[in-house]
Formats: C-alpha cells, structure tokens, sequence
C-alpha cells in the first residue's frame, strides 16, 4: 500500500443511465422532498423539529427539543447533499434556502464557537460530558463536511467559518493537554470530517486533532470509564462492551470489524484517510486487515452490512441470516466511503468491485424508484405476515417508508448520490484509473496536461462502454480500466484494433501510449447471468444460490412469483435468460423452476408433491416498487 496514491476527480458529469437517474431523481425530487420533511411538512410522517431547534437554539422561539440526540446532522446532511447538487446543477431556489439555513445555523452557533442545539436547549451544563452515548462530536463532523462541501460548491465561507469556530472550540477542550479532555465520539464521524477540511485548508491543526481522536480511541484508562463515573454512572451498567464503538483497543490492534456498523465504516474511513495523508504503513495494514475481514467474512452478497438489530452491526464471521439482516443502509454507504479510501491508498480493482457491489444494491435499495420512500434495513428475504408477527424481524420494514423517527439514512443517500459523480476516475500525476462505468464527460488533470474522456455506455445493463480521450496535444499517460470481478473473459480494443493479450495488474487493464485527440477505447464486458453460491460456513445459504448479472444483485418477489417463495427450486441445469420487465422497465432474468407443494399433514414419510413454475428475478435494489409481498435474494437449487 501507500505505493502509487491517487486522488478522486470530481470534474465529471454525468450525462445518461441508471447512476445519472438516480442522481438526478435526488436533485428533482429528493432535496426537496427532505426540504419538506425538515420543515414538517410532509403529511403522515413523524415530524423531523430538526430545523425548530436550531430556531430555539438560536432563541427566536419557545418550546422544548425535539426529535434524538443527533437530530441536526439531518440539517447538515440535507446541505451537503444541495452542495453537491448545486456543483452539477446550479439551482438559485436551492442556494438561497441553503443559505438561509446556514445563517440560521450560524445564531444557533454559541458565542464560544459550541454548536448542537440537543445541549444548547435542554443542558448546556452538561457539553461534552457524554461522548459515549451523546453525538455531539458527531453532529460536528456532519456540519463540517457540509461546510467544505458548500465552500468548494459555491465559493461561500459563511458556514466555513461556523464550522471553523467550533473546531477551534473543540481543540480548546479535546486533546493531551493538563486541561484537556482525553476523549473521542463514541459515533465516530468528525475524524474523517477533520481530514477533509485539513484537505481544504491545509491547517495542521486539523489534521493533529483527527489523529488524536483516533490514536486515542481504547487506550486505557477507558475514557468512556472514566466519564460515566464522573457522570455518577456504573460503567458496568453499560448495554453493549466497548466493541460497540470499536474502543475495546487501539485501532493499531484491531483485526475485525466489531460493534455498530456505521461507526465502524466511517472509523475505517478516516484511519485509511489518515494513513495516506501520514504515510503510515503500519496504520495501512491495519485497514487491509479490517477489509479483508469485512468483505470476505461479514459481509452481504448485496453489499449490506450488519447481521443483527442488537446492535445494529456485526455478529461473528459468517453469521449472514437473510430474514433478520439489519443492513442499514448507512451502512453500505459507510462501506462506500471505506472503499473508495481504500482505492487511494493502492488502487485494486478489489475495492472498486466491492464499492460498485454496495452502490448498485446496498445503497441503492434503500431509496424507492420515485424517491420518496426509504428503507433503513435492507434484508434478503421478507415475508410481511413474518414482520408482523415475530419480535425478531420488528426492526424489518416490509415497504419503504416515507420518513422515519430516526432518519440517518434518507439525507445519507442524498448526499451520497449527489456526488456520485466524484467516485468514477482517480489519477495521479500520470495515470487515470476508471473505477465506475457510467456515461458521463469528465475533465482530468495530469502533470502533462489536461485530459476529457468521455464514457458512452448503459452500464449496467449493457456490456459495452467506448471512452473517448481528447488532449490538447499528443499527450503520453496510462489509462487505467477497471476489469470488474465478475467478469471472466473481458475485450477490448483500441482505435478500432483488438487487444491481446490484456495487460492487467491489480485488476486493471493498463493502456500506456502517447495519447492523441479522439483516440477510443473499446471495452467489452460480457454480462451472463452467474449463479452465487456463499461459502458454505454461511450457513442460511447451504442449498441455496443467488443471481447476479453484472454488478446486479437480482431478488424473487411474491408479485412475479406467487406466495411462499421458499417453495420454489431452480434446477442447476436450467438455462435462464433476460428480458425486460414492462412493471420496472428494467431487466429481469427468467426461467423454469421448481415448486413444492403444501402438504395435507405438518410432517409426512412422503415427499412433497413438485409442479413446474416459471421464476422471474428483478433487481434487488428495485425491489418493493409494485406494493407489499414476499421477497428473498437466495433460492433453493435442485
């Protein structure tokens, strides 16, 4: 690692296709659909209060704080997401609410530079003296991405300078000093918020506080101890071990993900952010460990991480139940931001295939077609009478909904689809690494000068992509095209000409030449539909197989398929093909199957009566569009 560190461009745009939709549906129908909820406004919904208290806070109106501890990072959040919105699309209705809010958030701001409105309106007595349990460090982080987001958007430091006063607030009192609180969050989000504000403004002494908080997180004496017993508290009292917040070591000791997943990514985030930024080997190694144990033991074939609802994260090695996921979709997002980090600390095509797998089903699941309804969960298999029912999947939602009490997710997802744009190309002084097929025209600056490439495909749905590069002049780099896992026998051509043999290193297809204007590159990715067996220590899947079509997780719904979908078998011989569904206006794959029969007794000597059927699968992130009913991601396999 640290061998050949690239930084991700984001002078791209995209211009047709799925993440294009996406992204436009979060610009048409999302931030304003969230603009609504923030201001409770959206019928039916539990209110948000998140913009009320920041007006008490600010001391313009009465009344009590409402909502969780956090309840501002969905304030911070909604403007990060405008600020990427405003970078693509320039939107004056947008920019003046956006900074309406940032000046109402800027009287909600105390005089020493604290800003959170939970304190400031119900103990502000009490700052900074539950880190453990309160997010108050958490909220900090959301505000200052929100901050450096608007800054490189609109070129205004109005909330730069918010965020500013109240980092220097939080250096006066965090820190190694006598008179310094030797804490750190018990959600983790500010430390990879400080490394790219430290990336803004090149202070030193945002990046010195990052790495406090994280070198200091589980050294002994516990800081978490010791506060709850300044706080008057049992620490033994405590629901969940210091795991929870990944605080049982120092992170130079960890080797498995542990506890509550969304802290976890965005903690790995920030440790990968900090060991480039450092040069740090050791703490390199420690993220390749982290991966290796995320993505090849816990996590799920969509992307999803989180096997319980106890604490909302991880279980052991291979504990992937489907029924009982937790999977928020924080999480995969998190997984998003840990990949991408991971791509520039060496860029393998390993991680970028993990981000796709997470982007295209982890995340995308989580935010319906027309993008108003949001799952926080995202199981693999879902049966409503079973929600309904059973206390173990009460934390499952069988259709998204329009808002939730705790709405992490939804104001996540917007900001993540906003700058979807910046996760495709990263480069060095001489190279240009693809890390996402998309159409799109992006603009790319190399030591040699100035390159546009230009992606013509409908990936993902389509196996073909042409790139075409434009320099000013002859221009000599490497062009670097990611071959994806998932694809065996890639072609490519250049200027019309076949390439053979394909040189790969690191699951990159390297073009080394002198470039010249309107040269293209052909790239064939054939897309066959792969059946999915888990390892057989995932033990849920024993028997079962998953489709996959390119980076597509696909799924079988009740509404395709008819009830009791564990009845159904696919054959292992059985030739399945893709035709478009008329109900999504997307690819489904379609075959002939199995189905058993109800029996007239519980348990017989006899074996079940079978019937052909015929199975559709659709995309898993597009499940739960057509109204409730079963669903599940693996099926039984004759």
């Amino acid at each position: 690692m640290l061998t050949s560190a690239t930084k991700f461009c984001w002078n791209v745009r995209l211009t047709d296709g799925l993440l294009a939709e996406r992204a436009q549906t979060v610009r048409d129908k999302v931030i304003p659909y969230q603009w609504k909820a923030l201001n409770d406004d959206v019928p039916g919904a539990e209110p948000s209060r998140a913009l009320e208290n920041l007006r008490i806070a600010a001391g313009e109106k009465p009344g009590k704080f409402h909502g969780f501890v956090f309840q501002d990072s969905d304030v911070a959040k909604w403007l990060e997401a405008v600020a990427y919105s405003l970078m693509v699309e320039p939107n004056e209705e947008w920019e003046a609410r956006a900074d309406a809010v940032i000046g109402l958030v800027e009287r909600a701001q105390q005089s020493d530079g604290y800003l959170d409105s939970y304190y400031t309106i119900n103990s502000p007595h009490l700052r900074w003296t539950n880190l453990r349990d309160h997010h108050e460090l958490y909220v900090a982080g959301h505000f200052i991405e929100a901050a450096v987001a608007y800054y490189q958007a609109t070129g205004k430091d109005k909330l730069l300078m918010i965020v500013g006063r109240l980092v220097n607030h939080i250096s006066e009192v965090f820190g190694p000093g006598e008179n310094q609180k030797r804490g750190y969050p018990g959600h983790e989000e500010i430390e990879l918020a400080l490394i790219k504000l430290y990336r803004l403004t090149r202070d030193p002494a945002h990046l010195q506080l990052a790495r406090f908080f994280i070198e200091e997180r589980g050294r002994e004496p516990h800081y978490f101890t010791l506060e709850a017993q300044a706080r008057g508290d049992d620490p033994s009292a405590y629901r969940f071990d210091y795991s929870y917040s990944q605080s049982h070591q120092p992170i130079r000791e960890q080797s498995a993900a542990e506890g509550h997943v969304v802290r976890a990514m965005y903690f790995f985030s920030a440790v990968a952010d900090l060991a480039l930024e450092q040069g740090d080997r050791e703490l390199a190694e420690v993220c390749g460990r982290l991966w290796e144990n995320t993505v090849n033991k816990r996590m799920y074939v969509t992307g999803g991480l989180g096997s319980q609802a106890y604490n909302e994260g991880f279980s052991t090695d291979y504990d992937l139940p489907n029924s009982t996921a937790y999977a928020e979709t924080c999480a995969s997002i998190g997984l998003v931001f840990f990949a991408q980090r991971m791509l520039q600390l060496a860029p393998k095509a390993e991680y970028a295939d993990v981000m796709e797998r997470a982007l295209y089903n982890g995340v995308l699941s989580g935010m319906s077609l027309r993008g108003t309804e949001f799952f926080y969960v995202n199981p693999l298999a879902v049966d409503p009478k079973l929600c309904a029912a059973r206390r173990d999947h009460s934390h499952v939602d069988p259709e998204r909904r329009g808002w939730f009490g705790c709405t992490c997710c939804p104001p996540n997802i917007a900001r993540l689809l906003a700058s979807i744009h910046s996760y495709i190309y990263s480069a060095s002084t001489d190279e240009i690494y693809v890390h996402l097929y998309t159409a799109n025209v992006g603009e790319i600056l190399l030591a040699g000068g100035r390159v546009s490439l230009r992606q013509e495909t409908a990936y993902p749905w389509d196996e073909h992509i042409r790139l075409t590069v434009d320099v000013e002049k002859e221009q000599e780099f490497t062009l670097c095209l990611r071959i994806p896992g998932w694809c065996s026998e890639p072609e490519a051509r250049l200027n019309g000409r076949a390439l053979q043999p394909l040189h790969r290193k690191d699951g990159y297809l390297r073009l080394h030449r002198a470039w010249s204007p309107g040269d293209t590159v052909e790239l064939i990715l054939p897309m066959a539909i792969k059946r999915i067996w888990a390892d057989p220590r995932v033990a849920e899947n024993v028997g079962k197989v998953a489709l996959q079509r390119g980076p597509i997780v696909y799924c079988f719904e009740e509404v395709d398929n008819g009830p009791d979908l564990a009845a159904l078998f696919l054959p292992r011989e059985e030739e399945l093909r893709v035709e478009q569904d008329l109900s999504l206006d997307l690819p489904a794959i379609v075959g002939r199957g199995v189905r058993r029969l109800p029996s007239a007794r519980l348990y017989s000597s006899d074996p079940p009566a079978e019937e052909e059927a015929s199975i559709k699968a659709v995309p898993y992130f597009a499940w739960n569009n057509r109204g409730p009913g079963e669903m599940r991601v693996w099926i039984n396999e004759l």
